[in-house]
């Protein structure tokens, strides 16, 4: 019971103080236990519960634990068949497995025994770090293996230890080694998964990686919600797939898959059950809420997600994949309508979906909600500084475009794609914010099919189909949110405002967002309902120059905004630093070679310092290769090349050949 998982550090030495004590131990209290193994927490015990569990059980597990005492301090034929007898005894009992008793063989005696947990199962068997002779000779590992077995891995990974070509020594170098490789590695697998998360953020204006939105989950807690009472009494949540191992290890969807088709059935696709395990491993937060679900017509709990993912190889079933969370919920609701049939849904972006099955929740007592969880979250502090470190724009500019918001309250950042005008929006917002708070930041995308209804309300189906009801729209919701907390400033974030029918979407609230109409009500079109913009509420718009499909700017709309020029950032102090770090020549070469090239755009009557070429092709670059510039040059530059002059080849065909020599 020593060895769990949520045990503090320091509660273990106060544990190991006070036992030293007590049987006047003179070696030094240990003060650090990375690498020492350890078992989750809701099955930290190597019996089961009674009427579970036969009367020889716990005996059969002090025969085993004596027997590997002395087996270790006298490792004869006779005492490792007694060792032997009482390892298949315990390891084939409900739930145990080869992780849980080849650890606790380790805790007794680390010098003759190895543990076969994940981690080192993983660091000898996947990693690469064993030579590839010796973990062919070695014999696979199942489920659950028999002793024999287990003394063969042991004996060939002795031997492989005590030899020349190993630098690791004994099995407690390996397992350490274990542990601090498997740290390493996946610090950095989650590093190159949150650092591509960011890189589509920037091209998609998505979620920032390093702010921690709360998703809402649709969950299954086993056939028919068969795991629930127990999954409710352990406070965790689980989910199936186990027989492919510890899903921190999978770099994508497509490898989990792989997996599944390898060690479960070919035959199957797993599409969903591959898109369920990277969600509930990578995806999933603390603070996240789940609803759970019974069937396609009941909901029967809720609660909130309290830790990181978790992978226990003891459990014996194949629900190996774990988070804790504090159930706030237990009963039974009918679900509104019918839900969807998979064990894991993430249902955030169904806002009013949500909206209903939070209602399910709304007036029970002593209840523990996510607004509960939203008010203790610290987000990280964000303000003019940090601003300047991640936004190529100089600190000029900075002031002049916050002063600007402040002064007008509706700002339209404009100019060529690629000067990163989404990445600057929300970074605007937080910096005004002074944290990176994405409840009070919210982003829409205007499009030639968004309407009134959309934005601010409109008549929809009912859930049957027979009749319509008025559904609010984004806008409408933002402002409301944002009425009931006026001592904060909120920000709305329209991209490619030009690209909707802004009179059609916007309606009567054209007067509303001018800044002295602030807090003014009108009717609303259909619900005859007063409505007004909240002084603090922010719109912050943007659009591409370079788009030479779209139509120009209702000027009713456009004299309610403010414009802001935004202009590539080669030449900002950030940018500078960026490119000094990168220490490449053909890098270098290749921006001289963009910048001669903005003049050349620049000055051309047909087009303009609304189509220069941005930053933003060259930013988030970790190193520079051939390849990596190549594509950029091939695949990206040239293209906009030809579209800004499809009607003079000869011009694209010098800037082509000045691009490609550049990286040459």
């Amino acid at each position: 019971l020593f060895n769990k998982s949520m045990m503090k550090e320091s509660n273990r030495i106060a544990i190991l103080t006070s036992i030293a004590s007590l049987f006047n131990v003179k070696s030094s209290v240990p003060t650090s236990f990375d690498s020492v193994p350890v078992l989750n927490n809701q099955n930290a015990t190597f019996y089961h519960f009674l009427g579970e569990r036969t009367d020889s059980d716990i005996d059969n597990l002090w025969n085993l634990f004596e027997s590997a005492l002395r087996y270790s301090r006298d490792q004869s034929a006779e005492n490792q068949a007694v060792v032997s007898k009482y390892f298949d005894m315990a390891i084939n009992k409900k739930g145990n497995g080869n992780s849980k008793i080849t650890m606790g063989l380790y805790w007794i005696a680390p010098e003759t025994f190895m543990n076969l947990d994940s981690r080192n199962e993983w660091f000898i068997y996947t990693s690469g770090k064993i030579p590839a002779d010796v973990v062919a000779g070695l014999p696979k590992v199942i489920s659950k293996i028999n002793s024999k077995t287990y003394f063969e891995i042991v004996e060939k990974m002795k031997a492989y230890l005590q030899s020349s070509r190993s630098s690791l020594k004994d099995f407690k170098e390996l397992s350490f080694e274990a542990w601090r490789y498997s740290e390493e590695y996946n610090k950095k697998e989650k590093e190159k998964k949150q650092g591509q998360t960011q890189r589509d953020s920037k091209g998609a204006g998505l979620a920032d990686a390093d702010v921690d939105t709360i998703h809402y989950w649709l969950y299954a807690p086993g056939t028919n919600a068969s795991k629930w009472d127990e999954y409710y009494k352990a406070g965790i949540m689980a989910i199936g797939w186990g027989q492919i191992g510890d899903l921190s290890v999978f770099t994508s969807k497509d490898e989990m898959k792989c997996k599944m088709k390898e060690c479960i059935d070919p035959s199957k696709p797993y599409r969903n059950a591959a898109y369920a395990t990277w969600q509930f491993a990578n995806e999933m937060k603390p603070g996240d809420v789940v609803f759970v679900k019974k069937g396609l017509h009941q909901i029967i709990g809720r609660g909130i997600v309290t830790s990181d993912y978790q992978y226990d190889d003891s459990i014996e079933d194949e629900y190996k994949n774990i988070r804790q969370v504090n159930w706030t919920d237990k009963g039974q609701w009918t679900h509104p309508g019918q839900a969807v049939m998979k064990t894991l849904t993430d249902i955030t972006q169904y806002t009013e979906y949500v909206e209903k099955l939070r209602a399910l929740f709304a007036n029970d007592e002593d209840d523990i909600t996510e607004e509960d969880a939203e008010e203790g979250k610290k987000y990280p502090i964000y303000n003019k500084t940090e601003f300047l470190e991640e936004v190529f724009m100089d600190a000029n500019s900075y002031d002049t475009l916050v002063g600007l918001l402040k002064f007008k309250m509706n700002v339209i950042l404009q100019g060529a794609p690629g000067v990163g005008k989404t990445f600057l929006a929300k970074r605007l917002a937080y910096s005004m914010i002074g944290e990176k708070n994405p409840n009070r930041v919210m982003m829409v995308q205007f499009h030639q099919s968004y309407s009134y209804e959309d934005f601010i309300e409109g008549f929809r189906p009912s859930e049957k189909g027979m009749s319509f009801d008025i559904k609010k729209g984004a806008f409408y919701k933002f402002c409301k949110t944002a009425q009931d907390d006026m001592d904060h400033d909120y920000f709305f974030i329209i991209d490619e405002i030009n690209r909707g029918n802004i009179s059609k979407i916007f309606g009567e609230l054209f007067m509303l967002i001018e800044k002295d109409k602030r807090g003014n009500e009108l009717q609303l079109l259909y619900s005859n309902e007063k409505f007004s913009v909240p002084r603090n509420v922010y719109i912050i718009g943007m659009m591409n120059t370079a788009d030479r499909s779209l139509a120009i700017l209702d000027y009713a709309l456009r004299r309610r905004f403010a414009f802001f020029d935004m202009k590539p950032g080669f030449n900002t102090e950030g940018f500078r630093k960026y490119q000094e770090g990168l220490d490449s020549r053909k890098f270098d070469k290749l921006i001289n070679c963009v910048e001669r090239l903005n003049d050349v755009i620049a000055s051309d009557d047909s087009l303009g310092e609304g189509f220069c070429i941005g930053h933003s092709y060259f930013s988030e670059l970790k190193t520079v290769d051939d390849a990596t510039l190549t594509n950029i040059v091939e695949y990206e530059l040239i293209p906009l090349l030809k579209e800004y002059w499809f009607d003079q080849p000869d011009h694209v065909s010098e800037w082509s050949e000045n691009l490609r020599r550049a990286i040459e």
